[in-house]
C-alpha cells in the first residue's frame, strides 16, 4: 500500500466504486498485515468529510455503507450529461410508496383503504422493479395477504442510514406537497429528492401508469423537508 493518508486511500476507493461502500468492506480492501481497524476507517472517514466542505461533492452515509456524491445544487446542472428524458413519478405511485415508509409493515389491502382508491398492478411492479419494496412476511387473517415494506435500496436511494432518519409525519406538509425529482435517467448523480408525504385519502381517480412522461408531480414549497441521495445504481462522484 502506499504512504498516503487512510483518507486519501478511501476516496480513491470510493470515487472508483460508484456505489456505497461499508466499513467493513473498506477494511476487507486491505492486506491482513497493514488492514486499518474499524475506527481508523470511521476516523479517515469523517476527516475525509471533513475535507469535502469547499468542494462540489460530499461524503454521505447511507444504509449500505458510505459514498461520494454530488451535491444537490449542481444536480441540474450535470444531469444534463445524460440525454435520455427522465421518468416522473405519479402522485398516486408516491402515495404508496410514503405509506409503505411510514405505515411498514403494510398490506395492500390497507393502502386502499387509507387512499380510497384501488392501487394499479403498474405501480405496484415499478416499485418492485425499483427494489424500493419488499414483502416482509404476511398478516395472519384469512387469505394471509402479504405485508410491505421498503427495502435497502430504499433506504439509500433517498439518503437514509435508517427509518428512524425519516422526517416524521409532524414535519410534513400535505401531499401537494411532493416534488418529483426520481426523474434523472441512469446516469444521474445525487440529485434532491423528494420529501414523502404523511399518509392521506385522496378523492381523484387511480393513476392508470405509475410513470407519467408528461406531467409532473407538484412542487413543495421552499420550506418543506427534503431528502439528499441519489439513484443506487449510478456511479457518482
Amino acid at each position: 500500500m502506499s504512504n498516503d493518508p487512510l483518507s486519501r486511500v478511501l476516496e480513491a476507493v470510493l470515487l472508483a466504486a460508484g456505489r456505497p461502500v461499508g466499513v467493513e468492506q473498506l477494511r476487507e480492501l486491505f492486506e491482513e498485515n497493514e488492514r486499518p481497524t474499524a475506527d481508523d476507517v470511521r476516523a479517515a472517514l469523517a476527516e475525509l468529510e471533513a475535507s469535502c466542505a469547499d468542494r462540489a461533492f460530499e461524503l454521505r452515509e447511507v444504509a449500505s455503507g458510505w459514498r461520494v456524491q454530488v451535491r444537490p445544487q449542481y444536480a441540474e446542472v450535470v444531469s444534463r450529461l445524460w440525454q435520455e428524458r427522465p421518468s416522473r413519478y405519479s402522485r398516486a405511485l408516491l402515495e404508496t410508496l410514503a405509506l409503505i415508509a411510514y405505515r411498514q409493515p403494510i398490506t395492500r389491502g390497507e393502502i386502499e383503504d387509507i387512499r380510497g382508491v384501488t392501487v394499479s398492478a403498474t405501480i405496484m411492479r415499478t416499485l418492485q422493479e425499483r427494489n424500493w419494496i419488499r414483502v416482509v412476511g404476511h398478516r395472519e387473517v384469512p387469505g394471509r395477504p402479504e405485508l410491505l415494506g421498503t427495502t435497502r435500496d430504499f433506504l439509500d436511494y433517498f439518503g437514509l442510514k435508517s427509518l428512524d432518519d425519516l422526517p416524521t409525519l409532524a414535519e410534513l406538509r400535505d401531499l401537494d406537497d411532493i416534488k418529483v425529482q426520481l426523474e434523472f435517467p441512469g446516469g444521474a448523480p445525487a440529485p434532491e429528492v423528494p420529501s414523502l408525504p404523511a399518509p392521506a385519502a385522496i378523492d381523484e381517480a387511480e393513476d392508470e401508469s405509475a410513470v407519467e412522461d408528461d406531467e409532473p408531480a407538484a412542487a413543495p414549497e421552499s420550506d418543506a423537508p427534503t431528502l439528499v441521495a441519489g439513484p443506487p445504481d449510478v456511479p457518482q462522484s
